[in-house]
């Protein structure tokens, strides 16, 4: 790289950081619109039941109004959340999602009802007011729905609202087609950081050029916690995409192959009318802001009420190691989390060895390294608990992929070409790997693949009750001890 290009690189991060820094917050707007939808609902609520009984004559109580608004708002909120409604990228989009918001707001109505059905909860609110309940909200939704469209189209437009989780990578030719109509289509900004491969004549397998330009784009993606990188490259280029592919895996992001101009000159009305085409979905994002938001909460107040109820525990805990051995209390060892980051993991000392570099040798079974106290520890599972300081400065998880030694991981990512996709959420200190009976030593690389199996299926699954459902039979292992040593 020349000394000119690494300037221009340089300059274009900085413009690239004011720009994110002068605008609004993109991460705000799904909370904003979700905020948007359940003050329309709930209004919608209160207008029908005070615009009923006010023709009718009747009194009007709002409780039972406020109650039923709630509930629709919620069901309604968590039945468009399941898709990329509320992100900007689908917000900013010229036209209106007319049949998806009725046929919600219809599933939600019949919900309603039948939740009333069932409860016998009919005679608090009156069928009239529910009526013209019903009535208003799809009206309300769609005009708010139509108006933020267009608020944001403008607000992307004049660059009040950035966008920092987009990357784009390319081939020259498909890149400087690319149009802004076209990037506020696909992901809602009018411009992103772009890094351009080799041409298309001059690409060759596995370029060190290539190779030189994605890592630059995956350093980038990590720093500015990028979700979503868009690939401008000709479609017959299968073996460029693969091998792309290939180098992006690592990263906890959304990768998605856009038309190229081929593709775009077939589509090109509806390309005209700010509908993108086709566009193939390579990687999907491991988890959504509200799951990942879900997934922090429960992290933080679970392993707060875990740390104080053990707390005496712990206490004896590192009394006993001090008397048993000489060394330090605490283990440490620099293991690599989400996105591939290191971090230092905190465990109770349970071995005579400080073992944290290039040669990390796995405890095995009576292994002499162990000492007295640490065989109760490691077959308890006591040796674990500070590493409930590790998930309340957020490095870790309460449940994900067990991480491993530096050294380990290394190994495993050159024998197992699926290893990498365990950086796509955080670590755990245990999962579904280890509540099925996956623990202990792998002294087999089918042992480790074992475990990626399942620590896949379980980024691939996840769920709220999923975790539950792990914690629980976590506690179950624990009590057999099976693998534990």
């Amino acid at each position: 790289m020349s000394i000119e290009s690494g300037i221009r690189d340089k300059m274009e991060q900085i413009q690239y950081s004011i720009r994110s820094t002068a605008s609004f917050p993109t991460e705000a707007i799904p909370y904003v619109l979700r905020a948007l939808d359940a003050f329309i609902i709930l209004l919608s609520c209160l207008a029908g039941a005070i615009g009923y009984h006010l023709f009718i004559g009747d009194t009007f109580e709002v409780l039972p109004s406020f109650a039923v608004g709630s509930l629709a708002s919620l069901v309604y909120i968590l039945r468009m959340n399941g898709g990329d409604y509320y992100e900007l990228h689908e917000s900013a989009k010229p036209q209106l999602e007319v049949r998806e918001i009725l046929l919600c707001w219809l599933s939600t109505g019949l919900l309603l009802t039948l939740i009333a059905f069932l409860l016998k909860i009919s005679a608090a609110y009156s069928r009239g007011a529910f009526i013209m309940f019903y009535i208003f909200v799809p009206i309300g939704l769609l005009v708010a729905r139509k108006a933020t469209k267009v608020v944001l189209a403008q607000a992307v437009a004049t660059g009040s609202i950035g966008r920092r989780d987009t990357i784009l990578i390319g081939e020259p030719s498909e890149i400087s087609a690319v149009k802004t109509d076209d990037l506020i289509a696909f992901c809602g900004a009018p411009d992103v950081r772009r890094f351009t491969l080799s041409g298309r004549g001059e690409y060759l397998a596995g370029s060190s050029s290539d190779i030189a330009t994605i890592n630059s784009a995956a350093n980038f993606a990590r720093r500015h916690n990028c979700r979503q990188i868009l690939l401008a490259l000709p479609w017959d280029e299968t073996d460029r995409i693969e091998f792309i592919k290939d180098q992006i895996k690592t990263l906890p992001v959304a990768l998605r192959l856009m038309p190229d101009k081929s593709v775009r000159a077939l589509s090109d009305s509806a390309w005209s009318r700010g509908r993108p085409g086709p566009i193939i979905d390579l990687q999907r994002a491991p988890l959504s802001e509200l799951q990942r938001f879900v997934k922090r909460v429960m992290d933080v107040v679970a392993a707060a009420f875990v740390l104080i109820f053990f707390l005496p525990l712990m206490t004896l805990t590192a009394i006993a190691i001090k008397l048993d051995s000489p060394g330090p209390v605490i283990f440490r060892q620099t293991r690599k989390g989400f996105n591939g980051k290191h971090f230092v993991i905190l465990k109770f000392r349970t071995m005579r060895v400080l073992e944290d570099g290039p040669d990390v040798v796995q405890a095995k079974r009576d292994d002499r390294r162990v000492t007295a106290i640490g065989r109760l520890l490691r077959s308890s599972s006591i040796d674990e608990l500070p590493q409930l300081l590790n998930v309340l400065k957020g490095e870790m998880s309460l449940i994900g992929p067990r991480p491993h030694a530096l050294a380990h991981d290394s190994y495993f990512e050159v024998m197992l070409s699926d290893y990498a996709f365990r950086h796509h959420v955080k670590p755990g200190i245990t999962g579904w790997a280890q509540c099925n009976g996956a623990r202990g030593e792998t002294p087999t690389i089918e042992h480790v693949a074992k475990r990626v199996q399942l620590d896949l299926w379980y980024i691939n699954n996840w769920s709220f009750w999923l975790d539950l459902r792990i914690l629980v039979k976590t506690a179950l292992e624990v009590l057999r001890k099976r693998n534990a040593y």
